[in-house]
């Protein structure tokens, strides 16, 4: 298998969102996996100190990184406030940079086809 080219790797993301719960981590990766939208969803508390409403605030979150492709944002972005608890839920998106071939060969084969492909 060949090495991806910079333009190929950078068609991945990976999308991070954290919520209140357990409960809520599973929902949104159980409904993300099942759509296609990502090909995996890593789950794990992290404790978040943040601003909100003028005051310092923190909680116990669970944190959700998912693996998927930048032509899905939109739809994997659209699932995650459908399905989140926050008014303003954290969605943000990271270029991948570089990775191994094997790994990306099995992301693209779990994902949702792109545009293109269909």
């Amino acid at each position: 298998m060949r090495p991806p080219t910079a333009k190929e790797m950078k068609k991945y993301i990976q999308v991070v969102t954290t919520t209140d719960s357990q409960t809520s981590a599973e929902t949104i990766a159980q409904a993300v996996l099942a759509d296609r939208l990502a090909a995996c969803v890593q789950i794990s508390q992290c404790r978040s100190w943040y601003r909100w409403q003028g005051r310092v605030e923190q909680a116990d979150e669970y944190r959700c990184t998912m693996k998927s492709r930048a032509d899905l944002y939109g739809e994997l972005e659209e699932a995650i406030r459908r399905l989140h608890p926050y008014e303003v839920p954290e969605i943000l998106a990271s270029e991948v940079a570089a990775g191994a071939a094997s790994y990306l060969a099995w992301l693209e084969q779990e994902l949702r086809p792109g545009k293109e492909e269909r």
